[in-house]
């Protein structure tokens, strides 16, 4: 009668000191790993938040506070508002960010509706000149007209010193119109064929269907299109001529790269410091993205595109 060995067929107890602990399947890492990771993530983030500290306690401070931490403080001991009252009482950043509001809303909204309309035209495969105008999109990825061209055609539409002149530029964007096309392609195409049979038309199909099952894309895209509109400066550069039509960035770039003097318009009043007055503009530039960026942390591409 044969014998078996039972310590070389009984399976290994679990959690035993050659097993590694998992989680869904993965190895958990040492604990002095874990710990090394943490550190540099914390390192990271300290790099990035500390000049965002260092620009919103400097706008705070006051001169001496500014001379005795050589230009840039960390922590002001006695906060001031001052350098914010004064910039926005002189109404050149108020009215910058109003201009810089409207292009951006404005902007952004007619930015989604083109890229929309034109995704959905190109995602029909029986749609008129599908193939030529889907080439030619792409086309524009690779090549475009220049500044030069481009100024003489703002000139020769008439838009030269107009709000137009920052919008309609960047209107649409072949990337975006070939991502929101990705998007409506894989919607199935049961659900339009249906829509069909029950009268509806493209406009409906579009408004309707494809754009509530990709909200996420449209979220992402409206964003993209806001940052940029929002911190585009160089159009307003080429184009603009009244400093009354500045946007808030063209604004940042006089006060704060070029280092202009930033004056009062009232007799006797006592100016803040320079650097805090630019440091304030700097914040109200940066206030409006950061409040826009969590609305769409939401959302979820792949949620979106797996709808029915």
């Amino acid at each position: 009668m044969t014998t078996i060995d039972r310590r070389t067929t009984s399976p290994r107890p679990p959690g035993g000191p050659g097993r590694r602990r998992t989680i869904n399947g993965a190895p958990v890492p040492h604990p002095a790993v874990r710990g090394l990771k943490g550190i540099v993530l914390l390192l990271c983030c300290a790099v990035v938040v500390l000049p965002f500290v260092a620009v919103i306690s400097t706008s705070l401070a006051d001169q001496e506070q500014i001379t005795n931490a050589g230009g840039y403080v960390l922590w002001p001991t006695n906060p001031s508002f001052d350098a914010y009252a004064a910039i926005f009482r002189g109404g050149v950043v108020t009215r910058a960010t109003l201009v810089s509001v409207g292009i951006t809303v404005v902007g952004s909204a007619l930015s989604v509706s083109v890229v929309a309309l034109l995704a959905y035209s190109l995602s029909r495969p029986g749609s008129w000149g599908h193939r030529p105008i889907l080439l030619l999109v792409l086309f524009t990825m690779l090549f475009n007209a220049g500044m030069i061209p481009n100024y003489l055609l703002m000139k020769e539409l008439g838009l030269i010193d107009s709000y137009w002149a920052l919008i309609l530029p960047g209107l649409t964007s072949a990337f975006q119109v070939i991502i929101m096309r990705a998007f409506f392609m894989e919607v199935p195409r049961e659900i339009v064929d249906a829509a069909r049979i029950d009268g509806a038309g493209e406009l409906q199909i579009l408004t309707r269907i494809m754009l509530p099952l990709s909200k996420a894309v449209i979220a992402v895209i409206a964003l993209f299109n806001a940052v940029a509109y929002w911190s585009a400066f160089f159009n307003a550069v080429l184009y603009i001529n009244s400093t009354e039509k500045w946007p808030l960035q063209l604004v940042l770039r006089t006060y704060v790269v070029d280092n202009t003097q930033i004056g009062t318009d009232l007799p006797g009043e006592v100016v803040p410091p320079q650097q805090s007055l630019q440091m304030a503009i700097l914040v109200v530039s940066l206030i409006p993205i950061c409040l826009v960026y969590p609305c769409s942390s939401g959302t979820s591409p792949r949620a979106s595109s797996s709808a029915p």
